[in-house]
């Protein structure tokens, strides 16, 4: 299994230490793996809807990434409810400045990780050759990167007005609590692929291919008709 390679890492007693080497070449410890696969599944999905319902290639993604998703949700880390309702306090203040990253379902799809250096930043960013190369955890596309960039810096600035000034006052958003390495390692053997900054590469990987394929609407009929015996195969000889 991979993840024996784990007991290379650099890693503490109960929690991967992010960034540390995962025993594979170029792949480090992801510092929030859940919060980056809810969000890569959550927008994988909502994006499938501009898929027609009997589009096989719609019905087996969406197949797969609610089983996976569900996995992942159902591991919680310690404190998870308290952060939860401090968050939910802070969204509640002002709705309107975090309707974005709020989900259908009360949760949210905040991707934001925590940095070596201790600070938040919105995942995805491409590497820049230096320092190690890790794995996003959010949008990878420059327009992405860009509208998830204003989502976020929307809902972190708050405005009051006394008198006839404006005030502006910033509000760091918190970061779920991380998972210890059992709860990670459990969710690497429901999936099954690897380590879970494997799972992450594919879920980046198939969240793009939605994308590309949104975009040409493969569902539409070919402007061009297969030649007749275009897709008919050789049979294999007796």
């Amino acid at each position: 299994m991979r993840s024996t390679l784990r007991l290379l890492a650099n890693v503490k007693p109960r929690y991967l230490e992010p960034f540390a080497p995962t025993g594979l070449t170029g792949l480090f410890t992801h510092p929030s793996p859940r919060p980056t696969l809810i969000y890569l599944y959550s927008t994988t999905l909502q994006k499938l809807q501009a898929f027609p319902e009997s589009s096989a290639y719609r019905q087996s993604v969406e197949a797969l990434t609610r089983n996976r998703l569900q996995i992942v949700e159902s591991q919680k880390p310690a404190g998870f409810e308290a952060w939860l309702e401090r968050v939910r306090k802070t969204v509640g203040a002002e709705p309107e400045r975090f309707a974005k990253v709020k989900r259908t379902e009360g949760g949210f799809t905040h991707a934001a990780a925590q940095q070596k250096d201790g600070s938040d930043v919105v995942r995805g960013e491409e590497w820049d050759g230096e320092g190690p190369p890790v794995s996003s955890g959010g949008p990878r596309t420059p327009q992405e990167q860009a509208e998830w960039a204003q989502i976020m810096a929307e809902a972190s600035e708050t405005t009051e007005k006394a008198e006839h000034d404006f005030y502006h006052q910033e509000m760091k958003w918190e970061s779920e609590p991380a998972l210890n390495a059992d709860q990670i390692s459990e969710i690497e053997q429901k999936i099954g692929a690897g380590l879970v900054e494997e799972v992450i590469q594919v879920a980046e990987a198939e969240l793009k291919l939605v994308d590309e394929l949104a975009k040409a609407k493969v569902w539409e009929e070919l402007e061009e008709k297969p030649q007749p015996g275009q897709w008919t195969y050789f049979a294999r000889g007796n």
